[in-house]
């Protein structure tokens, strides 16, 4: 049967496996651990049994030097097994963090996932298996090893052992199987009360203003005392565990006391072996209870690393296609989108085609799937059915950060990111100087940057708060046009621009038509035909009209029962 850990497609499994020389290491030196922590035992049967009888103090100071060598082999090989313990977590780290990091926005572009917690997950199984967890499962196995050394102390010290390690395991196993269930219950609870809260907390602005405070908070605690009363339960069960598991391990202390004052009485051991009979014993339970205790970590870690399997068995953006260069043609075939939780499809059976030079503007009411075709003319969404092509090749076999440079985006609500003007306009990379006073004059931004207290290298804090919505959007303008993209998306690009502004985006979409790029205009209003070279009108997801402009307006003109008012033309 396949280990839980290597029941996906992704390299989960295979990242472990490549650290095994680590492992293998860290299981070297936990033998060492384990071997010295017996010297405890053994120098105190010694003194017991050696030193008090033949009150040499010759031999007391042999056996402390001796013990204290040992014990610093034991602190050299615990100090070891951590240090590759943490490397080995580093490089696990490494190995996977740019494909959960990825994987974490590819599901956010397709399904609107913002509750995404890869990091967070990755970190926890990271700290788990450089932590206490890898620690107990490394010493479990000794547990044998100390009730075998009992059982040459005497048989009955073995067989003590031996029973309560099986009370121990079962209980275990059962604690595993009793939690489990409460664990995943808490955690997908607690989950949906954080994903809603985040969500709603993003307007707080019309929360508080409007006293939807309260509303809001009636909702969040539906959700908040569904999620305490699963944590409470697996609290409960938890909590029964380690109280049972306590009871037995102090039960076990005593009957290894009464167990081995028994066979002193008998006169089988000595008192030195019951005494390094009862401290053994506790070291052979040990493990299997730390175990027991690490249950809710282990549990934790487990779904933990499902959540990242899951995550990363999607098809990955790496081994896609370089870009060497985009002419920009685009034509889009037969395309069907659908929405999560939406049964009905967003897009039906779209088609069109757009080419360099030219400037198409797509219409229609709103809902009628404006927003989602640029979504998925850029490969953002996963289509349910169709292709769109660029320069005659899919979109989704292109490598997004080879193609990032050739296209320009602008989307509906324009989100803007820590850091200076500059770097907004640049896409946070690189700042080219030339191209972002280029980008910004482009779209009729330079004199309002150069107004601001630090002009270009002015800070804009999260979201661009201190900015209106026209600035926003200008600066959008601007990032979607810096190094002069081949294609350009604009959706509803005047929605918050004033009259200086709609001049600004005119002329910059005639400059991008005359190098040659491909443009496509998404808009309800009809202000930005005069601009037009095609027209593309969507009404309930699917092509009501297509064609150059001129055959368009005239197909829209046609009358059927009343001829239609200029505003339901464009509608």
């Amino acid at each position: 049967m396949t280990p839980w850990w290597r029941r996906s497609g992704v390299p989960m499994g295979e990242v472990v496996w490549s650290m095994r020389a680590e492992l293998l290491a860290v299981a070297a030196f936990s033998l060492v651990v384990n071997l010295m922590m017996l010297t405890p035992t053994l120098y105190m049967l010694q003194i017991y049994d050696r030193v008090m009888v033949s009150r040499s103090e010759l031999t007391l100071l042999a056996l402390s030097l001796l013990a204290l060598f040992l014990y610093g082999i034991m602190a050299l090989a615990d100090w070891f097994r951590a240090r590759l313990l943490v490397r080995s977590g580093l490089r696990f780290d490494q190995a996977l963090g740019a494909r959960v990091f990825e994987a974490s926005v590819q599901r956010r572009l397709e399904s609107g996932d913002s509750g995404s917690r890869g990091d967070a997950d990755l970190m926890m199984v990271r700290q788990f298996i450089t932590g206490n967890g890898v620690y107990a499962f490394f010493d479990a196995p000794w547990t044998s090893i100390y009730i075998l050394v009992l059982t040459m102390l005497h048989p009955w010290l073995g067989v003590t052992a031996l029973i309560f390690g099986v009370i121990q395991a079962s209980l275990a196993w059962w604690g595993h199987h009793q939690a489990s269930r409460g664990q995943l219950a808490s955690a997908q609870a607690n989950t949906q009360a954080d994903h809603f809260l985040q969500a709603k907390l993003r307007n707080m602005d019309v929360i508080w203003s409007m006293g939807m405070l309260r509303p809001l908070y009636d909702r969040w605690d539906q959700r908040h005392q569904a999620a305490l009363c699963a944590s409470t339960q697996a609290q409960f069960q938890t909590g029964r565990t380690e109280a049972i598991s306590k009871f037995v391990r102090y039960v076990q202390q005593s009957a290894s006391l009464a167990v081995g004052a028994w066979l002193v009485i008998r006169g089988d051991i000595s008192p030195g072996a019951m005494i390094a009979g009862n401290v053994l014993m506790g070291k052979a339970l040990a493990p299997i209870d730390g175990l027991v205790s690490l249950w809710p970590s282990w549990l934790a870690c487990r779904m933990a690393w499902g959540r990242l399997c899951e995550l990363l068995n999607r098809p990955s953006l790496r081994g896609r296609w370089s870009v060497p260069r985009v002419h920009g043609e685009l034509h889009v075939l037969h395309v069907t989108l659908k929405a999560p939780n939406r049964p009905d499809p967003v897009l039906s059976a779209v088609s069109f085609n757009a080419f360099p030079g030219t400037i198409t503007v797509i219409l229609g009411a709103s809902g009628s799937g404006k927003s989602s075709l640029a979504r998925a003319l850029l490969g953002i969404w996963p289509l349910s059915a169709g292709r769109v092509m660029l320069d005659g090749q899919s979109i989704e076999r292109w490598d997004p950060q080879a193609l990032g440079p050739w296209v320009g985006y602008l989307p509906q609500e324009v989100e803007l990111f820590e850091g200076t003007v500059a770097q907004n306009i640049a896409r946070l990379g690189e700042v080219d100087a030339a191209q972002v006073v280029k980008a910004a004059m482009s779209a009729g931004l330079h004199d309002m940057i150069l107004r601001l207290p630090e002009g270009y290298e002015t800070p804009i804090g999260p979201a661009g708060g201190f900015l209106s919505g026209g600035q926003r959007q200008r600066i959008g303008l601007a990032r979607a046009l810096y190094g002069e993209p081949k294609v350009l998306v604009l959706d509803e690009p005047n929605a918050f621009l004033d009259e200086e502004g709609e001049k600004a985006l005119h002329a910059a979409m005639i400059a991008a038509r005359q190098r040659g790029c491909t443009v496509l205009l998404i808009t309800h209003r009809p202000a930005l035909l005069n601009v037009a070279d095609r027209l593309l009108v969507l009404e309930a997801g699917r092509v009501r009209a297509e064609g150059p402009k001129e055959q368009v307006l005239a197909q829209l003109q046609e009358p059927v029962s009343a001829p239609p008012t200029r505003e339901k033309q464009f509608a």
